[in-house]
């Protein structure tokens, strides 16, 4: 089967909130990682931006580059966006990797201190149809290196429910935009994750595993707290650590014949989830749990 683990560097050192982790190097983070038991990670902050170089510190650990999150404005600024995705493209490929992480980001509060089940945006008529035709633009330029983009519905932006994912899903070419299935996000935004790995199985091309604090998101959502203030107080954490049960997920990426990598991705506080341990938790269970 060829499936295989990595898991993101936000739970050593948090793009968004740079306060998170600052203490923690790159080298610390993909030394844990490795060590740990995963063999692929996406890239973060604190990475070198040279391929050759980055290649240098991960082949010796066994580390591969799985994809890297590209913030997306399609519908504010395509062609700035083009310009930028080029560049991002270019880097991912020569690290070996075949997907594109995008998220549409106009509007998005994700970074904001504003509720973020309260405000979340919601895209006109106009701006559905810039968004869709635009990836679909994107999605071309990925085929230009042999990559896909595997889109991610994300809290606080503008696809993150189940009805603004069939629409992106329904309005784009499945030949030039891909899924990514991030189990945390899902739950996080009250949908049902095995509905959505279900319908859109033949389009997903790349995995999040996170876990939800039930409690921290029932909080987030009575206190009208924003994303950004759950993160801090530790709505995510790794699989096997929270309300999600992952095992009838993992039938349905077993049974899917899925390809690629599945990626842990908890963002927390790594001054109160230590980053190493979580993550050896992390492998722990999903070992238990795919035997992988």
């Amino acid at each position: 089967m060829s499936i295989k683990l990595g898991i993101c560097p936000i739970g050593w050192t948090n793009d968004d909130l740079p306060e998170l982790g600052s203490e923690n190097t790159f080298q610390q983070a993909i030394s844990e990682m490795a060590l740990a038991g995963f063999t692929g990670t996406e890239i973060g902050n604190k990475y070198p931006k040279e391929p050759a170089e980055l290649k240098s510190y991960l082949e010796p650990r066994g580390l591969s580059i799985a994809s890297a999150w590209f913030s997306a404005f399609v519908i504010a600024d395509f062609e700035a966006t083009k310009r930028d995705f080029i560049r991002h493209r270019d880097f991912l490929h020569a690290m070996g990797s075949k997907v594109i992480v995008v998220s549409e980001q106009t509007h998005s509060i994700q970074g904001q201190e504003r509720s973020i089940y309260d405000e979340k945006p919601i895209f006109t008529e106009a701006e559905w149809e810039q968004l869709t035709r635009g990836l679909e633009e994107l999605g071309e330029l990925a085929q230009e290196k042999d990559m896909a983009i595997v889109y991610h519905h994300h809290m606080g932006t503008g696809v993150q429910t189940t009805e603004e994912i069939e629409r992106l899903m329904e309005n784009t070419d499945p030949a030039k935009v891909s899924l990514l299935f991030d189990s945390g996000h899902l739950v996080f935004s009250g949908e049902d994750p095995l509905y959505i790995f279900n319908k859109y199985a033949d389009r997903i091309k790349h995995i999040h595993l996170k876990d939800i604090r039930q409690e921290r998101m029932e909080d987030v959502r009575a206190q009208h707290k924003s994303f950004l203030t759950g993160v801090k107080e530790g709505v995510f954490t790794v699989p096997g650590d929270g309300m999600i049960d992952f095992k009838p997920i993992w039938e349905a990426i077993r049974s899917s014949g899925y390809a690629g990598w599945m990626m842990v991705e908890a963002e927390q506080d790594p001054a109160k989830a230590n980053p190493f341990i979580y993550a050896k938790k992390a492998r722990v269970y999903i070992k238990a749990v795919t035997g992988l």
